[in-house]
Formats: C-alpha cells, structure tokens, sequence
C-alpha cells in the first residue's frame, strides 16, 4: 500500500486552530493523527468528522467542551486532515476504517466514551457503539446515520457519489463551504484544503461515498445491521442534534428517536445549519454536549 503524508508545512498558522498534534500507529503502519485536549482524566467525548472534512470542523466546538472540564479526542480518519493517505481508492473500505479507529481507541485505552458524530463519522461511531458498546456510555448524533442498504437513499446521495467518484476536480474547501449556511473565510478555506496539496492526496475522499451501503447485499449491510440489533436495545442516553438544512440527512433524528430507546426523553435540538452543522452552530452544539454530560 502506498501512503502519502501531508507536509507538515502546510499546516503552519493555520486559522482557530492552536491545538497541540498527537499522533498512533495504527493498522498496516499508518499514522493517525489526533487531538486530546481539556483534563485528561476526564471522560472523553470522541468528536468523528465525516467527509470531506478532518477535525478542524470541530476547531469552535473542542473549547467550549475542554474548558467545561471534560478531555476532547478528535482524530482525523486516515486519508483526512494530518494523518496518513493511502493513495488508492482501492486501498479503503469500510472495515479498513473502522480497524483504523479501533486501533486507535485501543491505544488510548478509551472508555466511558461519549461519542459526536456526524456524516461518516456517524457510520463508524455508531457501528463502534453497535459492536463495543460496554465502551461508550452516551451518543450525540448530528446528521449521521448508521445505513444497512434497506431503506430508500435521497437522490442528493447519489448525485455526490458520482461527483465524488468521477468528477475531473474535488474542490473540497469548496464543498465545505457549499454544505454550511455561512461563508467560509478564505483562511478558513485554506485550512481544509491543507490536507491536499494534490489530487493524489484525495482518494480517501473519494472513496467514502462509494462505500455506504445503499444496497441490501453491500459487504457492510450484515454487520450494520446487527450493529442496529444492539441499538434497538441501547439504554444509555442517545441525544440528537441535527440541523434544519441538510437535505441528505433529513428526518435522520426521528428516525433514531423511533428506533433507539435511550433517546426517550432527552432534549433532543434542531440547530440551524447545513450538512455541516458544526460550521453554522458550534456553541449551540458544543453545550448541548456539555448539557448531556452534566445529566450524565
């Protein structure tokens, strides 16, 4: 396999985001790179960034959370942000990333996890809860889902897989800024491009959409669904946090507070924001993270 690292200059000054660099060698010699901020002995919030995004999308959200006492983890997937990229597409599947993760949480020692998730981030952190779930003691979804390929998918889906896929240029700071309600600054379209100084710097970007199952008899759908087994039964609290501007995720919320039990009950939000909901209300979605914590 071959993998591409970013150079590191492309990362210096870069705009809200002073956070020190941690990085793990996790499966097939890769490294990952993570942020671990506020004290850490606290219980952690494990932040996971979808696509085409990597953990600066969390850069408004970490300090609220740290400076309310709790320890932030924010990796950014391999393939994203300053960890690792295998240079095929080929070279990435659902399992990969998921084995990627986990050797990650396993290094950390993470437990009593409160997982925050949003778009991909949702369909590996969900999946996580679904086979580790003695590990996490709460959830906060954010325009996410766990898919097995049974349900209908929004024709916007399809229109981005094959834009993703196929598409002579992915411009992703442009994307970023065409999924949230606000305009990004130009220094902040400069931080999401840094990861990719190259289209050969893209594939796990790429890749992504190509790998959610949208059929019944996709290579991830069994274990997807018997992830859903073990949420169907989930008592532990599930708060949802979607926004009331993404037009992939839609309805995603009442479709978990139907399914889930430990949604029942908790104060469930609509913020205002496109698919990146983290863009448009970070505070508003960092305290209703905190405010769970508290009841925790």
């Amino acid at each position: 396999m071959k993998a591409l690292r970013t150079p590191e200059a492309r990362f210096t000054r870069l705009l809200d985001y002073p956070f020190a660099p941690h990085y793990a060698k996790v499966n097939d010699g890769l490294r990952m790179h993570y942020l671990d901020e506020g004290p850490p002995e606290a219980d952690p919030i494990l932040m996971l960034h979808g696509e085409p995004t990597w953990s600066y999308l969390y850069r408004h959200m970490i300090p609220v959370c740290a400076a309310a006492g709790h320890r932030v983890i924010a990796p950014d997937l391999i393939g994203f942000g300053k960890s690792d990229k295998p240079a095929a597409i080929a070279d990435y599947s659902y399992q990969t990333h998921l084995d990627w993760l986990l050797s990650l949480l396993d290094q950390l020692q993470l437990t009593r996890i409160t997982l925050v998730c949003q778009d991909w981030g949702s369909l590996l952190g969900l999946r996580l809860a679904g086979e580790h779930p003695e590990r996490f003691r709460a959830i906060v979804v954010g325009n996410g889902m766990l898919p097995t390929g049974d349900e209908k998918v929004p024709a916007a889906f399809h229109w981005w897989k094959r834009f993703a896929l196929y598409s002579p240029v992915f411009p992703i700071a442009r994307i970023v800024d065409a999924g949230s309600f606000r305009s990004l600054s130009r220094d902040e379209r400069r931080a999401y491009d840094a990861p990719f100084p190259g289209r050969q710097y893209k594939a796990g970007t790429r890749a992504f959409p190509k790998l959610v199952p949208v059929t019944p008899d996709n290579p991830a759908s069994e274990a997807n669904r018997r992830a859903w087994e073990v949420l169907k039964q989930w008592q532990k609290p599930l708060l949802t946090t979607f926004s009331n501007g993404d037009p992939i995720t839609r309805g995603g919320d009442k479709y978990l507070q139907a399914r889930i039990p430990g949604a029942e009950g908790q104060p469930h939000v609509t913020l205002t924001g496109g698919h990146f909901l983290q863009e448009d209300s970070p505070v508003a979605f960092a305290q209703a993270i905190n405010a769970l914590q508290s009841r925790l």
